[in-house]
């Protein structure tokens, strides 16, 4: 990039709040990057800065992996768009029979859209179909997108349901979250034997189940906190689905291709739903999610009933099916096991050496630092945000979820090495000394 194009680039940042809407550009923190490569953005201040965002749980492969790249260049020599239904192509159907070879069993059937929350609103639309009954029900803290349908099953942010409440009925459960565990009560027998009791009052009081279609969840809480349930918990909840004939939705949007060390969280728990919504690490970075079921429920939804114009996109099937290449090839589902237990036995060393962490959890490359007011124990958004700062000014990009903000997200693409997660940490430990 020339030095005038630079000083462009630089004057149009200045300008961010006269040419993008606040919702979009108000977020943490802005960074302006030239460039990415491999776990490192490069930004037009000429630093290069190691990112452990992933572009939000996206770049599993890490960025512009060049089988990937040249996957999206060779597909954008033949086919740039193609409307599944009016035409169809290669990729779009290569890469539905390699999905298949991962997928939790059953789950053999898809329909292609462009984003995580599309692929949401497709689950529940199926799941209604299908079982012809009006309501869903949700957990507390699971974000699931902000379109209409999945905001209305989204409650990890009362923000993000403001003015915007759904004119549909929805019902909440509450997420296994360790801080409503008794002291000295185990989580695997405490959290299911809770969520009985819980869905019996929600069933005597408020819907009965034989008016509830689905229920919908995130098996690891993602913007609600990075909470890991026991696999007991998810178990009880597959349990509860299967004798009220209620279909089970699970959010993979996040935890999909290799995050939590397993293709899907679904194996990493072994539950498997009767639907998925499946995207971020699908393609490397190109808009693509699906929905997913049995070919026997998808023929329950006929067509007219869901549609789209760009889902499944040629390129992107193609990025699709390079990433799984490189997954495979690289044995990044190994990496993201060994990796995420490496980083979180150096995080539990400094939760010992700073009292503003109160936790630390994750599975696989999925992992949440929570910070609290040491004083009172409660949550610490500031704290996050000044962190955040620090860290960024020391060349490492981090980013933050939780209710309150008091969570900082440590997700770098599964490629990370153990140099680079000690340096990224180390300098997270300095930051968390500023304070």
């Amino acid at each position: 990039m020339t030095k005038v194009l630079q000083q462009d680039f630089q004057h149009l940042v200045g300008s961010i709040a006269n040419l993008l809407a606040p919702s979009m550009a108000k977020d943490h923190p802005n960074l302006p990057v030239v460039k990415a490569e491999g776990c490192y953005y490069y930004g037009v201040d000429g630093k290069k800065y190691l990112d452990f965002t992933s572009g939000i749980a996206v770049e599993n492969v890490g960025h512009r992996h060049p089988k990937v790249v040249q996957a999206i260049k060779d597909s954008a020599d033949t086919l740039i768009h193609g409307p599944s239904g009016v035409i169809i192509y290669e990729s779009i159907l290569k890469l539905a029979y390699e999905l298949q070879q991962i997928m939790p069993p059953k789950l053999d059937n898809f329909f292609f859209a462009n984003s995580g929350t599309e692929a949401i609103e497709g689950a529940i639309k199926l799941a209604k179909y299908a079982t012809k009954r009006p309501y869903v029900v949700s957990f507390t803290g699971c974000f699931h997108g902000r379109s209409m349908g999945a905001l209305s099953v989204s409650t990890s942010k009362s923000k993000y349901r403001k003015f915007l409440q759904p004119s549909w009925l929805t019902y909440q459960l509450p997420y296994a979250h360790p801080d409503d565990l008794p002291e000295g009560a185990i989580p695997e027998i405490f959290f299911p034997e809770k969520l009985e009791r819980d869905v019996e009052k929600l069933f005597n009081h408020q819907v009965t189940p034989e008016e509830v279609a689905c229920i919908i969840l995130e098996p690891v809480l993602g913007e609600g906190g990075y909470i890991i349930p026991p696999k007991e918990w998810l178990a009880k909840i597959r349990e509860i689905c299967d004798r009220h004939g209620i279909l089970l939705i699970f959010d993979e949007v996040q935890t999909g291709f290799g995050r939590t060390g397993n293709w899907f969280a679904a194996q990493t728990f072994g539950v498997t739903p009767d639907i998925m919504a499946i995207a971020k690490g699908i393609a490397a970075g190109l808009p693509l999610s699906a929905t997913v079921a049995s070919k026997e429920l998808m023929s329950q939804w006929p067509l007219g009933t869901h549609g789209t114009t760009f889902g499944g996109n040629p390129i992107a099937c193609s990025a699709a099916l390079a990433s799984l290449e490189v997954l495979r090839e690289e044995r990044l589902l190994e990496n993201a096991t060994n990796m995420g237990a490496y980083a979180l036995e150096q995080l539990g060393e400094l939760k010992k050496k700073h009292h503003l962490i109160k936790e630390v959890r994750g599975v696989g490359l999925m992992i949440g630092i929570e910070l609290q007011v040491p004083e009172t124990g409660k949550p610490n958004g500031q704290a996050v945000m000044d962190v955040l700062d620090g860290c960024l000014e020391r060349g490492v990009l981090f980013y933050l979820c939780g209710n309150s903000g008091e969570v900082i997200r440590m997700i770098p693409p599964l490629t990370i090495t153990k140099d680079q997660i000690d340096t990224g940490i180390d300098v997270l430990d300095q930051a968390l000394s500023d304070l």
